[in-house]
């Protein structure tokens, strides 16, 4: 991107913009699909982490969803409800209470992400496979430098 700084900073709104954008319609389109299940967002998010981190804690999944406490409380009470979770005691510290996704969790998890995968797929087979292979390495380098920084910024803060 050599040129002028002009040109440089109106990239770098345009990246903004369509980030932020395809970002929103993207997670619209995705409550849309939840909607279809009957899980709201934050039971969605809630799934993920646990099936990604393993069995957390209660403290542990508040942290990781940047969530009150009471919050999450009355989000895994309504989601154990569903049967899609349990709180199981820690087998090494019983004191220790951990939150264990059900088969049913699993179950509507899969089903979940088989349908974002479908609208996702609907999308991309607009594109050719070598504008698909692009935006895939130019996504997973994009990450790559954002995760580096976050890294950094954080080690700053420390």
């Amino acid at each position: 991107m050599g040129g002028n700084l002009g040109d440089f900073e109106s990239t770098v709104e345009e990246i903004d913009y369509l980030l932020r954008h395809t970002s929103y319609i993207v997670r619209r389109r995705g409550r849309d699909i939840l909607s279809d299940f009957d899980i709201t967002p934050p039971q969605f998010n809630a799934l993920v982490t646990l099936i990604r981190h393993g069995d957390l804690t209660m403290g542990a999944l508040c942290r990781r969803l940047y969530l009150a406490s009471s919050t999450v409380t009355d989000l895994i009470d309504r989601m154990e409800r569903d049967d899609l979770v349990e709180r199981v005691r820690d087998d090494k510290d019983r004191r220790v209470i951990r939150l264990h996704v059900k088969p049913k969790g699993h179950q509507l998890l899969k089903k979940v992400m088989a349908a974002r995968l479908r609208y996702l797929n609907k999308i991309l087979d607009s594109l050719s496979d070598q504008q698909q292979e692009v935006l895939l390495s130019s996504l997973h380098r994009l990450y790559e430098l954002m995760t580096k920084q976050e890294t950094k910024d954080n080690d700053d803060d420390s």
